[in-house]
């Protein structure tokens, strides 16, 4: 694997070795020379060893994965003929609208790795081509939220939330071929570089009856529709009053991408997501091999083969949590780059993988482990405690939260209907000296300590930090998660 991420760094570097800054830098006679090499067409018809093949193949697989995993999402979840909920529990829309939830997710879904408890939050595709549509922004008050808006690479676009002072109103995205005005009662035009955007809409909640009221009434103004479909009005939406769209139950989370088919897709996914500037290179290479296989039957089964293998070899890996990130201290690693990955496509395929449609750093910051401060694999069978000593809960201006996974990064239900601990509870339990232990395991610690336990199944489990618009110390790593200890 190290091998295949240093080629495509290798690939990306060589891509923008003769940028525009470069050659202005440079003679004119160079930059001429430059430009006659960066306009070369690679050779049609070049006679390609099947070890190159499976070599631009497995880059291929790796670097498409995030883009593959976005278009059959929004393939899949807009054929939802209206908003609703698909099996009840995850809000799913046509193409060019969102549906919202006015409570926390429930625990039996799997359509998204690592949800939270800690939001009401909706979901939206579009296919910007199209035409634009309009976000409609309630007003929050003092009320964390935030919108992230997704491109096809699962890189974030615009800026809009509480982090960012954004004002109440209408909003127009629009993708990367509109030509047009700001109507007049819209405040600002996120753009986006490709056609394809998802938006996840995020409202903070306690976990209270009271809070729940409020959020209910907050969410129903929140909305989006086509421009076609704008008139100024805000259109009030009753979220509580959703279809279901019935689906096959499964184990873990939904496989989005199917290896056998991911070279058929591929071609039409590179159509619609142009090549980043530096990218051209690695377009290239990889559109090479495309054509090849196309006229080789021999290659085309090169290439299944190879992506079959590196489903298994490259990208399942990435699902545990020492393979993803970088170390935060005390056994967790912490998310680097997310959801502004750039050329890091290490990091993008590494989130969509194992918890897809991370926030900017600035916006929540993520750490994850599956193990003890001793490295040992965390087992339900044990109880956990987690220490905050006293001044040291995360450090952030929005709010934070300690979440439990099973072994497939989804919710196991329990009989507290508890999943998630952190400023949203009120019940918190704190120790003499103001430090705070929260505990995990499928056991309770038992007296005063239980309203500070997560309840894990009776196998494998992992836990998960959200630190959400945190302060320096978070965005800096300085601030270190706590240790977990297994309590004898």
């Amino acid at each position: 694997m190290k091998n295949l991420f240093t080629l495509l760094s290798m690939v990306a570097i060589l891509a923008t070795s003769c940028n525009e800054q470069k050659c202005k830098e440079a003679s004119k006679a160079c930059c001429e020379s430059e430009s006659k090499v960066n306009t070369i067409e690679l050779a049609d018809g070049a006679i390609m060893h099947h070890e190159y093949v499976k070599t631009i193949g497995r880059m291929a697989y790796v670097w498409g994965w995030t883009m593959v995993n976005s278009h059959n999402r929004r393939a899949n979840i807009t054929q939802a003929p209206e908003p609703g909920k698909l099996g009840g529990v995850v809000p799913v829309a046509p193409v060019n609208h969102l549906c919202m939830l006015n409570d926390y997710v429930e625990p039996n879904q799997s359509f998204v790795a690592c949800p939270n408890q800690d939001v009401a939050y909706g979901l939206g595709f579009y296919a910007l081509n199209d035409e634009p549509a309009i976000i409609q922004v309630p007003d929050f008050g003092d009320r964390f939220w935030v919108f992230a808006i997704y491109d096809a690479r699962t890189d974030q676009i615009g800026k809009l939330g509480k982090p960012y002072a954004s004002k109440p109103g209408f909003y127009m995205l629009v993708g990367p071929n509109w030509k047009g005005e700001k109507p007049q009662d819209v405040v600002d035009v996120i753009h986006s570089t490709t056609e394809l955007v998802n938006i996840i809409p995020r409202v903070f909640m306690d976990d209270t009856d009271e809070d729940r009221k409020i959020v209910k009434s907050i969410v129903n103004e929140i909305n989006s529709y086509p421009l076609s479909e704008f008139d100024g009005q805000m259109k009030v939406k009753d979220w509580s009053d959703l279809p279901t769209f019935p689906v096959p139950e499964v184990e873990g989370e939904r496989a989005w991408v199917d290896a056998d088919k991911f070279f058929d897709q591929l071609p039409g996914v590179m159509d619609l997501v142009p090549a980043m500037p530096g990218e051209e290179a690695l377009y290239a290479s990889i559109r090479q091999v495309l054509a090849a296989a196309e006229k080789d039957p021999t290659i085309k089964e090169i290439l299944v083969e190879t992506a079959i293998a590196a489903e298994k070899e490259l990208i399942k890996p990435l699902f545990l949590w020492k393979h993803n990130g970088v170390p935060a201290g005390n056994g967790w690693n912490r998310s680097k780059n997310n959801a502004q990955w750039g050329f890091d496509y290490l990091m993008r395929t590494s989130t969509a993988r194992s918890n897809m449609y991370d926030n900017r750093p600035t916006e929540t910051q993520y750490l994850y482990t599956d193990n003890d401060v001793n490295e040992e694999q965390l087992q339900g069978t044990n109880l956990y405690s987690i220490t905050f000593p006293a001044g040291e809960l995360p450090p952030v201006n929005g709010f934070w939260s300690l979440t439990l996974y099973n072994k497939h990064h989804i919710f196991e239900t329990n009989k507290l209907n508890r999943y998630s601990l952190g400023t949203k509870s009120k019940d918190l339990k704190y120790n003499d000296d103001g430090s705070l232990t929260l505990y995990a395991g499928a056991n309770a610690p038992g007296g005063d300590m239980d309203a500070n336990w997560l309840p894990a199944p009776g196998e494998t489990f992992s836990l998960y930090i959200r630190c959400y618009w945190g302060k320096e110390a978070i965005l800096d790593g300085s601030w270190t998660p706590p240790v977990i200890e297994l309590v004898k």
